[in-house]
Parts: C-alpha cells; structure tokens; sequence
C-alpha cells in the first residue's frame, strides 16, 4: 500500500480576506476571499488543484435544533466569527459559515433526508453524536476558562497528551456545547521529530 505525506502550504495572506456583499434580490448572502488558500502536494510529486477561495480542503458541516442560538454561543464561546448566515422561515438556519483563523464550519438547522437521503441532526435528537471536532487554539488554557465561564460543558480538563518522543505533545481539553457536540481544543507544545 502506498504512504501519502501530505503538505499544507499556504500560498498568500490577506490581514482582512473576507468580504460579504448581499443579494438584495434573493435575500441571501454571498462571500469572496482574497488569494488566500491551501494548496496540497503529495510526496509523489502531484499537486492537487486549489480549492475554491475561502475554503479548506475539509470543512465540516454540524446541525442543531436551534442553530441561530447556537451560532452566536459558539461564536461567544469559542471565538467563531460568522462569515455567512442565511435564515429561513421562521428564522430556521438553511445555511451558515463560521470561521476560526482559516478554518471553516457550516452551521445548519437539522433536516430530514430529502437532499441527501440521510437524516441530518442535533446531537440531542441523537441522544448521543457521531463525530468530533478539533480545533487548534494558542492558548488551551485561556481558552477553555472563557467557554467554561460561557457555559461550555468540560469533559476532559486541560493536560498534556504525550505519545512518545518520536510523536508529538498536546496540550488539549475536551468540551461539549450545549446540544452535545463535541469539540477537542489544543496546542501543540513539542513537534514530532523528523
């Protein structure tokens, strides 16, 4: 089996890249970023094409029952920015994008199968969740007493994951948002060796 060593190389920086204009028309919302992008190349010396302006190569998509309340929690809590949020009847969540450093999540209210034949939901329809999200912050511990003081459930207390010293070290912390997601927070305190 072939092994892939994968880089992430970022082509130019923008100190503002984000600009949201409005479709006055439709209601909606449309985003333009400037040459800031990841472009990836693979060991064997094949690039992959850019992804779109704006966008990761991965990004997320996570649903709440009440996804305008839980935009602006993980935005006060965490540190997301809105970048997109595009509202529905009744003030429903039909599509939103956050923002954390270059990173990006879509936000959405939960939704039955009709578009991709699944069921697309909260955490609490759940009653349990299906995946987790890690997230890569300066400071764990500043970060983490910000979204405990913001009501942030704290299942695993800061502490350093050390897996040997041909690996790296984390200092991480786990939380849980109020409809059950889950999310890691770390930093990085020791590369792994080359």
């Amino acid at each position: 089996m072939a092994r892939w060593r994968t880089e992430f190389v970022i082509l130019s920086e923008a100190k503002n890249p984000f600009t949201v204009s409005s479709l006055a028309t439709k209601g909606m919302l449309r985003c333009a970023q400037h040459d800031n992008y990841f472009h990836k190349i693979s060991s064997r010396g094949k690039t992959m094409k850019p992804t779109p302006k704006g966008w990761p190569r991965i990004s997320a998509s996570i649903y709440y029952r009440e996804a305008s309340k839980m935009i602006d929690w993980l935005c006060a809590a965490f540190g997301f920015e809105v970048l997109i949020k595009v509202e529905g009847e009744g003030g429903r969540i039909e599509h939103s994008e956050l923002t954390f450093g270059e990173s990006l999540i879509m936000v959405s209210s939960e939704k039955t199968g009709e578009r991709f034949g699944v069921e697309q939901r909260s955490p609490l329809s759940l009653n349990g969740t299906t995946q987790g999200l890690l997230v890569f912050v300066d400071d764990v511990d500043a970060h983490c007493a910000h979204a405990r003081a913001a009501g942030a459930k704290i299942t695993d207390e800061p502490k350093v994951n050390d897996y040997g010293e041909e690996y790296w070290a984390d200092r991480s912390y786990a939380a849980v948002d109020p409809e059950g997601h889950l999310w890691w927070f770390t930093m990085r305190v020791r590369d792994q060796k080359s």
